[in-house]
């Protein structure tokens, strides 16, 4: 044996030769047209053995309804059938889909599960190898049982692509239910047909509804509604989400904190105004919400600082201005008629205020009385309806629910 310098065998030289998997390394040969004349004379036999072995190695086969049993022994059938197809031509990966699944993926992935599914196409395979020896003919196992591998992957594939296409179809139909059932919502509709769609959506009807609406997002297709409703089930405990044409809607249910979470939602909106509705008591009155946050939705234009998002309250002489008669009928309710009911005064003070620059010292002097009689009376007229003549946005809101009120009284 020759040596090197130091008296020591040479080394053999590394091999260079790539390692390949077998799988993946050749395209698998033409079969034996005895094994492929053997596979088809067997194809019934070997389907029976899989259909039995279902039931005796699936613990969940025989919890299943009849219909759902017989979808699966088809299933397994295909699963056989499709495979002769494909031993004779592995080009053709289409006849995975054609064969095994059928006309039925939604049916089937109603029925059972992915996992069960590739449960019940691995003993599918397990069957199939099992026979390898019986079906092969002229040494063709080996290349038999590779084939039988190489088609398992396919199926596994296959399988992961039909359930992955049923959950979008699932996904969109939501999405048109949750549409349809948030346009009925907004119309006032209460019929069966309503209550059924809602139920089917999981709502529960938690109390203290709001419906807030504003611009949609730049990203409006099913990923962005999405993100969307993983936002807002994070302030409210249930919520309905609908694109309507530009306008995102959301129909919220049992928010955590009013104004804080409203607060935050605002950032799903897109530019522009965002405006919400007073709460309700129940889905189904979530019109009431609706109606006013869209009236303010279209008013809030004309006041261009206002807070983000805005109460629909907040925008009564806008949209009084906007021609919205629920606005005027707001004003007349929350502010003229409890105020014009007090026997001390308050309209001719808060009048008498409005009229003479906002000045305490000038309203005591038209009225003739002192200052802190005026301060007093203003005070109430806070207490009563909420709205502080001292604050300037608040005595423009209170001023048109005066000039509201009188309209109403003359009419």
């Amino acid at each position: 044996m020759p040596t090197d310098a130091s008296g020591s065998p040479p080394r053999k030289a590394r091999s260079t030769r790539r390692v390949t998997w077998p799988l993946r390394s050749r395209q698998q040969g033409t079969p034996h047209p005895r094994t492929l004349e053997h596979l088809r004379a067997n194809l019934g036999q070997v389907s029976t053995v899989a259909v039995q072995r279902l039931g005796t190695s699936l613990p969940w086969f025989d919890e299943l309804r009849p219909d759902e049993r017989s979808e699966l022994g088809l299933l397994a059938q295909r699963g056989i059938a499709s495979f002769v197809r494909w031993y004779e031509n592995p080009q053709e990966p289409v006849w995975v889909l054609t064969e095994i699944f059928g006309q039925a993926p939604t049916e089937l992935t109603r029925s059972i599960t992915l996992q069960n599914a590739l449960q019940v196409l691995r003993i599918v395979v397990d069957v199939v190898e099992e026979k390898v020896p019986e079906l092969a003919q002229h040494n063709d196992e080996v290349a038999l049982r590779e084939a039988v591998l190489r088609f398992s992957r396919e199926v596994a594939f296959a399988a992961a692509d039909v359930y992955a296409k049923a959950a979008e179809n699932r996904g969109s139909w939501d999405a048109r239910l949750e549409s349809l059932v948030v346009d009925g919502i907004l119309r006032g509709d209460h019929s069966d047909s309503l209550r059924s769609r809602v139920s089917a959506l999981g709502w529960t009807d938690q109390a203290d509804v709001t419906v807030m609406v504003g611009r949609a997002p730049a990203t409006t297709g099913p990923a962005g509604v999405e993100r969307i409703r993983r936002a807002v089930e994070r302030h409210a405990a249930e919520c309905l989400v609908a694109i309507q044409t530009d306008r995102l809607v959301l129909v919220l249910g049992g928010l955590r904190d009013q104004t804080r979470s409203l607060g935050r939602l605002a950032a799903v909106f897109g530019d522009g105004p965002v405006v919400h509705g007073p709460p309700v008591d129940s889905v189904f009155e979530a019109k009431h919400s609706a109606d006013r946050a869209n009236a303010g939705l279209r008013a809030a234009s004309a006041w261009p600082r206002a807070p983000r998002p805005t109460p629909s309250e907040d925008l009564w002489p806008e949209r009084a201005v906007n021609g919205d008669p629920l606005a005027l009928s707001a004003m007349v309710d929350a502010v003229w008629e409890p105020l014009s009911a007090s026997s001390t005064g308050l309209v001719d003070t808060l009048t008498t205020y409005l009229s003479v620059g906002h000045s305490l010292e000038a309203t005591a002097r038209e009225l003739f009385v002192h200052a802190n009689t005026v301060r007093y009376r203003l005070r109430r007229v806070s207490d009563i309806t909420g709205w502080d003549p001292l604050l300037p946005r608040d005595a423009f809101v209170l001023h048109c629910a005066i000039l509201a009120g009188r309209l109403h009284r003359d009419a």
